[in-house]
């Protein structure tokens, strides 16, 4: 039986969609923390802060630092970093 054509579409916006739960290692994008409603589906954020917020938390110090080695022109957070940020705020 072949799927209905909302079912096929549906399908392939999921495979773009980020995992609902973090990995145990390796690196997050601001968007995969901070959230981005434009995406499909939306992309929900873990740290409920906009992008100006989230660098003057860096530059501060009140948020992690980011690893820049990847790949040039990539901007990244350890998974681990992240998860501690958040048991801290929970705290």
């Amino acid at each position: 039986m072949k799927p209905a054509k909302n079912e096929k579409s549906t399908q392939k916006r999921n495979k773009t969609a980020y995992p609902a739960a973090l990995p145990e290692r390796g690196y997050l994008r601001l968007a995969q923390i901070i959230g981005d409603p434009s995406t499909t589906p939306p992309t929900p954020a873990l740290i409920p802060v906009k992008k100006s917020s989230w660098w003057a938390g860096v530059k501060c110090g009140r948020f992690p630092q980011p690893v820049r080695t990847l790949v040039a022109r990539i901007t990244a957070w350890r998974v681990e970093d992240i998860r501690a940020l958040i048991a801290k705020a929970g705290e």
